[in-house]
């Protein structure tokens, strides 16, 4: 008995089906947001994007510009659902060296 509750228990946490689901629910918060959300999210994204950029074409970014980079733009926008480009660009923005300018 305790051998098919666990088989069932892995089918269903395997299933496709559990992760359309999980995925709707995801989806659903997104659309739920308020316009003055939405518009936090996509000012969010676009400083992002557009920081990101620029620090990876310079080459290094500063510690206090990672700390504003991070922890005040994608952390927040990440947990409102935002993802995708910002957190491939931030992926990128993780593996360049942080320095101060002048060294």
């Amino acid at each position: 008995m305790s051998g098919e509750i666990i088989s069932l228990v892995v089918a269903v946490i395997a299933s496709s089906g559990l992760w359309t689901f999980l995925t709707r629910v995801y989806d659903n918060k997104k659309k739920h947001l308020t316009n003055s959300e939405k518009i936090s999210l996509g000012v969010a994204h676009d400083r992002i994007m557009f920081l990101g950029n620029m620090f990876i074409k310079r080459g290094y970014i500063e510690p206090d510009e990672y700390e504003n980079l991070h922890d005040y733009l994608y952390v927040p926008y990440k947990e409102m659902g935002g993802n995708g480009a910002a957190e491939r660009l931030m992926q990128e923005v993780n593996k360049l060296p942080i320095r101060k300018g002048d060294e």
